[in-house]
């Protein structure tokens, strides 16, 4: 394979691989960056059926994201507000507290396809408002990955 193809993939080539969890989140994603060999966006495509959603309501401290609707309708949380999304809307979901976080809702009768680019940062912290928890991620040769309960804190200095 070429370089030049290596780099080239179409969205109809994608091998999609399902993940629900409950009664609420379902789809069928492909993370695309690293067939690619991409190294600081992260890409992915995600199609989401009917009454359902890929993953919770959150917000980034660290990394920006964007969406861009393939396919399909349906309805964007974004912090206290929401709004219906259709083919060809981008979204911009910048670095912040609960006033950024978001969600892509599958409201509709038909599949909701978008991509998903982000910045990919060694660290990042994820606020979850619904749930009230927190998750801290990073990278390395043992990658992190701690949820936790928002009250859940303890002080700096504890066990010091």
């Amino acid at each position: 394979m070429s370089v030049i193809d290596s780099r080239v993939v179409n969205i109809e080539d994608l091998k999609l691989e399902h993940s629900t969890n409950g009664s609420s989140f379902e789809s069928r994603s492909a993370r695309i960056g690293p067939l690619l060999g991409a190294k600081d966006l992260g890409y992915s495509y995600d199609v989401v059926p009917p009454g359902k959603r890929s993953c919770p309501f959150h917000s980034h401290r660290a990394e920006e994201e964007m969406f861009f609707i393939v396919r399909g309708t349906g309805t964007l949380r974004y912090g206290a507000e929401t709004r219906k999304v259709r083919a060809g809307d981008f979204i911009c979901c910048p670095v912040g507290g609960p006033e950024t976080a978001h969600q892509l809702v599958n409201d509709s009768d038909e599949d909701l396809a978008y991509i998903s680019v982000s910045t990919m940062m060694p660290a990042e912290i994820c606020e979850y408002p619904d749930s009230k928890k927190i998750g801290a991620y990073g990278v390395g040769e043992k990658r992190l990955r701690h949820m936790t309960s928002a009250s859940a804190g303890v002080d700096y200095w504890k066990d010091e």
